[in-house]
């Protein structure tokens, strides 16, 4: 899906947005009245008024954003001093209460619990940090985004596909702060030449970090699909590299991880430690229909982070990816004995995240 120009989405989408939350808002209370009835007479969860709730209140704490940037804009003095060091901290502090905001609701809503588990000495050191994460559905990104932010108090930079610019607030403001929109490329093959540019723009993107930033990234896309899982493996053989694609075809849970742009960002982040994320309990819900049918989920989203330190990381490339393939492995193998276990009753959320001591997933 083609994003539209910046000037469409800035003079024509941010308006609209702004404009359909407060006629939605409006009429919010005679919409929930027929929604409550529609779920009293039809189905006995309450999905209709809770998806109603839910997409009312993203709609208008994208609105409420846009008005927020849009002050912060006007204050920078019009736009002069939007990209200073002291404005981006102020946006960066604006779009972390914004997600606190969001992710309360929607854990409320949606009756949702997070069980985070870190590393001893998580919050230790102050250096850069690469953050790479399977990657199962949208709902994953918010989450892991309000991880850095609030639980783990860094600066997030984030690699995500360039349609997320339809949404006018995310738009507007990550493209204010270090962060890079790409357009979804096929991986390269025997026959494709890796997009070089692409690649720069990753490494633009992690060589300036700062003691308190992470970089985000994840390297396998997309959104985990039957149909993406098949195509990763069939590029891998398109591309010789057999051994791995035998490898690639017996993750499960995953698919293959490409590593350009990862390995990009690690080479222009030499000092960065690398940190995994596996979780586990959003694989079902991707699209409206999967809302619909989950509601109210009464998940446990467990995220389990661990660190590979700077000087474990192979350099060579053929022992690098092998590297990379292996912890790929290694989340997928975490992933099957999660969804084994009855992992989708509530259950305690720990905030902050408890340690798990320093070995890792294995």
């Amino acid at each position: 899906m083609r994003v539209p120009p910046r000037w469409v989405r800035r003079l024509v989408l941010a308006p609209a947005v702004v404009v359909a939350a407060i006629a939605v808002t409006a009429l919010l209370p005679l919409w929930l009245v027929v929604a409550v009835a529609v779920s009293l007479l039809l189905e006995t969860r309450l999905r209709t008024p809770r998806l109603l709730w839910m997409g009312n209140l993203y709609l208008l704490w994208d609105a409420a954003a846009l008005i927020g940037l849009f002050a912060l804009w006007v204050a920078s003095g019009f736009g002069l001093r939007i990209h200073s060091p002291t404005f981006r901290r102020a946006q960066y502090r604006f779009v972390a209460r914004m997600l606190e905001f969001l992710f309360w609701n929607g854990r409320w809503v949606l009756r949702l619990d997070i069980d985070v588990r870190v590393p001893a000495g998580f919050h230790d050191d102050d250096g850069p940090r690469v953050i790479a994460s399977r990657h199962a559905g949208p709902g994953d990104s918010f989450i892991l985004v309000h991880a850095v932010f609030d639980w783990f108090e860094r600066s997030p930079r984030i690699v995500l596909k360039d349609t997320m610019q339809w949404d006018p607030a995310i738009d507007v403001v990550l493209n204010r702060l270090p962060n890079r929109f790409l357009a979804p490329e096929p991986a390269p093959d025997a026959h494709r030449p890796v997009d070089h540019l692409l690649l720069d723009r990753i490494r633009d993107l992690a060589t300036d970090m700062g003691p308190r930033d992470a970089l985000v990234i994840f390297p396998e896309g997309g959104n985990f699909t039957e149909r993406r899982r098949t195509r990763a493996i069939e590029r891998l053989r398109a591309a010789g590299l057999h051994a791995a694609a035998d490898r690639a075809a017996r993750l499960q849970n995953v698919m293959a991880p490409r590593p350009g742009g990862f390995f990009a960002a690690l080479d222009a982040a030499p000092d960065a430690d690398v940190y995994f994320v596996a979780h586990t309990g959003l694989e079902r819900i991707r699209t409206i229909t999967d809302v619909w049918r989950e509601l109210p989920t009464d998940k446990t989203i467990v995220m389990r982070f661990w660190r590979v330190p700077r000087n474990e990381i192979p350099t060579a490339r053929e022992e690098r990816f092998d590297w990379l393939l292996q912890e790929w492995e290694d989340i997928d193998d975490w992933i099957g004995q999660h969804r084994r276990q009855d992992r989708d009753t509530p259950g305690s959320t720990r905030f902050p995240p408890r340690s798990e001591g320093p070995a890792g997933i294995r």
